[in-house]
This record gives structure tokens, sequence and C-alpha cells, in this order.
């Protein structure tokens, strides 16, 4: 049964592929991401409803000296520049060319420009070693017993393959007071940001512990956040970073206003802030008398008479018989007769020439040549070495551990919060990707200090951004990850059967169209250009006259009269013909079929 496929069918595919493209925007559309409730937590900033009419107005953040440690939202150029000191040191085991922190550093508005006076701090070089630092207009004293929040913005203008993009906290002391001399070796109190090379995604909270007992330094690390962030280096958007440290040990990681990552400083750090109370005593050795095994062999089995060890597991094949075409006498390699030996051959040097082996073309044709061997098969004898069964050691002591001793280097440390005072913030970084984007930086003691400056600067941008990007193109751009290359490809792919469908449609209609042609040609009288002349044919009259009323009983009646239609004279002078004609010759009672195809109709008088 062949299916007629036409233009309901092509519509019916259009609309599904419609249908498509609009399931996949939906939820672009509507606002709603899946990660939004991956991580369970309540949002602890609501966005304001912003009409599509609303206009949207960016006025640089006021900055009140004495609610901020530190603050700089960049877009004072000639103020924000005093602030911050570039560095002139250079990197310490590291190749003379490659050591100085000559990046390159400007403030300038984004790329992607929302308002023209925003301004913010970029990394415009890639490729080098980039320090940059400022004071603080307030010592961070931990004793204080007010919560530390770190707050600043990140854009990723060109993406990021491998760098990183957070910042220092500076510890105070002599190491600290010229900032010209900030590198990769200055002391720091907290480092906090995100940082990316090839898939290994980190978000950085790292904090300097002081040994109470001997004043020794430790990194603390904190456990990786459970959800994956790789869209923050892809989607080439302004993200807001902050860290919240309280002084109960707890603390919070917002990406965007988001919780991403929480703990505590006791329990979530690598390694831990409290050393073990015991440790291994490294003076006690396992006794060589200590046996620690679970299972022996048993001493009381013996190998069976029968256990042949020598068996090999595999010999001749005793009743295999050499095939008859077999050439024993014929080598399966031979030297190659049309070798010879290069003209530059020294028999000194390399030795004396040999041409090389080839097959034998003798042993094409035959089952095989050279000795013939019998095929090895499976020795049913086989069963290779004895062991003795095992069982249960009688004397098994258990796995051997040194002794517990109380650790000379243990301390408790309750009050990690209480660190390093922080006297500056530093920016020392290296990356592969140029245009690096950093606004809005604060230091602050106070959460709804820090949320209030966010909504006069991160979350007016977001929002103006995100109605911006409400179109469809950005929409399929964003659900696209920002890879219009490989949905290109996935487009290309799909489009070939849909190519090869309606491709098949048109031949179809085309052919349709002929058939269509060819019958209505069929109806008219006009000369087809496929028809051949056809022979007259002689005949007597009767066969003449039988032909003429089959004719006339066989003639459509969609066929034309005037092919039918004789005058009276021509009917006449034919009929005269006829008789004469048949008096001389005997009828014809029957006429092959292939020339019965058109007959004459005679009228009888």
């Amino acid at each position: 049964m062949q299916w007629k496929l036409g233009g309901s069918s092509a519509a019916l595919a259009l609309l599904l592929a419609c249908n498509i493209l609009l399931s996949v925007t939906a939820d672009v559309e509507f606002g709603v991401d899946a990660d939004d409730f991956e991580d369970g937590q309540v949002e602890d900033v609501q966005e304001e409803a912003v009409g599509a009419d609303e206009e949207l107005v960016y006025e640089s953040p006021v900055i009140e000296p004495k609610k901020f440690h530190f603050a700089d939202h960049f877009d004072n150029v000639d103020e924000s520049s005093k602030l911050w000191v570039h560095s002139q040191a250079k990197k310490d085991d590291i190749a003379e060319e490659i050591s100085k922190y000559d990046g390159i550093w400007s403030w300038e508005s984004p790329q992607r420009i929302v308002w023209a006076k925003d301004k913010g701090l970029v990394l415009k070089s890639k490729a080098k070693h980039a320090a940059i630092s400022a004071r603080l207009r307030k010592q961070f004293d931990f004793k204080t017993e007010k919560p530390l929040v770190v707050q600043y913005e990140v854009t990723l203008q060109e993406g990021q393959d491998c760098g990183g993009s957070y910042i220092k906290l500076l510890s105070a002391g002599k190491e600290t007071e010229d900032l010209k001399a900030f590198n990769d070796k200055t002391p720091y109190t907290i480092m906090f940001g995100p940082d990316k090379c090839g898939n290994d995604v980190k978000l950085h909270f790292i904090f300097r512990h002081v040994n109470p007992i001997n004043g020794t330094v430790t990194e603390k690390h904190c456990n990786k956040p459970k959800n994956r962030l790789d869209d923050l280096f892809k989607d080439k958007l302004p993200h807001l970073y902050q860290l919240v440290v309280h002084p109960d040990n707890s603390f919070e990681i917002r990406v965007d206003h988001k919780i991403v990552n929480e703990g505590s400083l006791l329990t979530d750090f690598k390694p831990p802030v409290n050393p073990p109370a015991q440790i291994d005593d490294p003076n006690d050795h396992k006794p060589e008398s200590w046996d620690e095994r679970e299972k022996i062999p048993d001493p009381t089995a013996s190998k069976p008479s029968d256990w042949d060890e020598d068996a090999p597991p595999q010999l001749p094949d005793p009743d295999a018989v050499m095939p008859e075409d077999w050439l024993e006498d014929e080598p399966d390699m031979i030297f190659d007769p049309t070798a010879s030996k290069p003209d530059d051959w020294d028999a000194e040097i390399d030795g004396e020439w040999e041409a090389p082996l080839v097959d034998n073309p003798v042993c094409e044709k035959a089952a095989g040549c050279g000795k013939w061997k019998a095929p090895l098969i499976q020795n049913p004898n086989y069963k290779g070495k004895w062991r003795a069964p095992s069982i249960d050691n009688p004397n098994y002591q258990g796995k051997w551990s040194p002794r517990k001793i109380a650790n000379p280097d243990f301390f408790e440390d309750l009050k990690p919060f209480r660190m390093t005072p922080i006297s500056a913030v530093g920016l020392e970084l290296w990356s592969m990707s140029s245009d690096i984007l950093f606004d809005n930086l604060i230091v602050t003691d106070d959460v709804a200090v820090a949320r209030d400056f966010a909504a006069m600067s991160f979350d007016i941008k977001r929002r103006y951004i995100d109605r911006e990007s409400k179109t469809l193109w950005h929409r399929l751009m964003r659900r696209m990850n920002y890879k219009p290359g490989w949905w290109a490809l996935y487009f290309l792919y799909l489009l070939i059967p849909a190519s090869c469908y309606i491709f098949y449609l048109y031949r179809r209609a085309k052919e349709d169209a002929a058939k269509r042609a060819d019958a209505q040609a069929k109806k008219t009288d006009a000369p087809q250009p496929d028809d051949a002349p056809e022979e007259e044919e002689e005949s007597d009259p009767s066969s003449e006259r039988a032909a003429g009323d089959s004719s006339k009983e066989s003639t459509p009646l969609s066929a034309s009269p005037k092919k039918n239609k004789k005058s009276d004279l021509e009917d006449n002078v034919e009929t005269k013909l006829e008789e004469a004609e048949g008096s001389d010759e005997p009828a014809q009672t029957e006429e092959p079929a292939t020339k019965s195809t058109r007959k004459r109709a005679v009228r009888k008088e």
C-alpha cells in the first residue's frame, strides 16, 4: 500500500517542529531554572518584580565609610585608581622573563555596556602574572565578634578556560606594609573566589590557621560544593560572589544570592583545624612472630597419586591427518627472486646481502608447505600445579597496628574564627583569558549592608540584562550553553531527513502532474509527440466489415466523433473497391491481434 503524503502532512510536521521549539524555550521564558531548586535552600533575597515598561536607572552606590572596612564601585576612576597599588615584585623560583607581574589593569566599562557610568577594574592581559592591591579603610579585627562579609562581582567577558578570579584578604603585619612588593608569597588570611582549569572547577575558600602552640601556619581548604558551577565560566554574565563567616565558626558562600556551600570552620575543612588527640607511636614496630594470615594451607592435605603436574595443557590431536595436497618439500617462505642488491650496499659495513623473504607462490594453491604438524587440542588429563586447600589459621592474631600515644602537638582551638587581622585586599592572578572585570568589591561586618549594596548595583544590572535577554535569540543562546556551533550541527542533522522528505513530496507531485497531463492529452485530437505513425494495412472487405462492426461496438463514448465521420463520396468509393477485391480474394476470417488495434468503420449500402 502506498502512503499518500500531501500538504496536510507537511503542515503537521511543521506544527510538530514549532511545538518542540516552544518546549525548549518555555522554561527560559518563564524564568525557571532547574538549578534554582537543587540545593533546597530558601533564598534570603527576594527580587523585586520589574515591569516591562519600568525604566531601570543605575546610580553609583553611596559609600558610607562607617559601614565599610573597604568599598569600591570603580565608577570614579580618579578616586579608585588612587586606592589601588600595582605590584612591582617578581615571583621566585621561575624564569626571569616570566617572573614579573606585568599584567595590565584598566578601569573601563564592560564590553556589554549597560550604563556608561558603570565601570570596573579589568585585567586586560592573558598568560601573564598580574597583581594589584588596596589598603582597607580600617583594619578588620576578628576579635570584635562581628561577621566578616566579603562581596564582589566578576564578569568573565571572554569566558574562562584556565585561570582564577579570586581575591586575597592580606594579613596585617610588616610583610604587607609595602603593597608594591605584593606577590604570591605575601601572607594572607583568607582567599576566596572562583578558579577553573580544564574540567577542574573550584570556588575557593581557604583560610590560614595559626597553631596556638608553636605558631606554625597551615592552609585549611573548604570542602567543594555539592553542585558543579561550570556555567559561571561560560555565560559571560556578571556574577556576585559573597562569603560570610560568623563568630560561631559557621560560614555561607553565595553566588547571585543563592547559597552554594555552607558549613563550619571546625568540621568542613581539610586538613581539620584541630589535630587528633592521639597518634600512632612512631617507635612501635610489629613483632616478627605476629601472624596476620587469616587462611593457611591445610598441613594435613597431600597430593593425590594420580595428579600429574608435568602434564601439558595441550597436546597434538591424534586423529588429525595431513592433507593430501600438503607440500612438505616446499618451504613456506622463499627469497624474493625479483629483488636485487642496492648499488650503495657495502658488504664491509652492511654485511652480506640477502634478498628479503616472500611467501612461496607454490603454496598458494596447496593446503600448506613445510613440515606438517598436527593441531593442538586440550589435554583431558591436565590438572596443573597442585595446591593444598586453605583452612582457618589457628594462630591468627589480626591486623597489627601501632599503639596510640598522646599527640605532643595536640591543641584544641574552638574559635578558629579569630583569624589574623586583615589590612588589605589584593588580586594576584594568572589567567589564559583576558578582560576579566571586577566590580563592586566590599568588605564589611554587616550582611544587610552588603545586601543593600548589591541591590543598588548588581541586582539592577542583572535585571536589566535579563530583561534585554528575553528575545528568542538570547533564550536559545542561553539554552545552548553559549555553544551555537554544536547546535548548528544538530540542526543540520535534523535538516537532512526533512530535506529528503520535502524532495520526496516534490518528486511525487511532479510525477502526478505528468500523469494527469498524459491522461488529458489522450482525450484530445491533437497529435502527440510520442505517437508513432501506423502503417496502413490491407485487408479484404469481409474482414474490414467484421472489424468495422466490432469497432462500432467497442468505440469508447469519450472518443472524438471526428475520427468516425466519412463523407458519402468516400464511402461509395471505398465500398466499390472492396467489392472488386472481394470477388477475386477469399475473405479472411481471422486476423492477428497485433493488426486489430485500429479498424475502419464501413457503412453498408
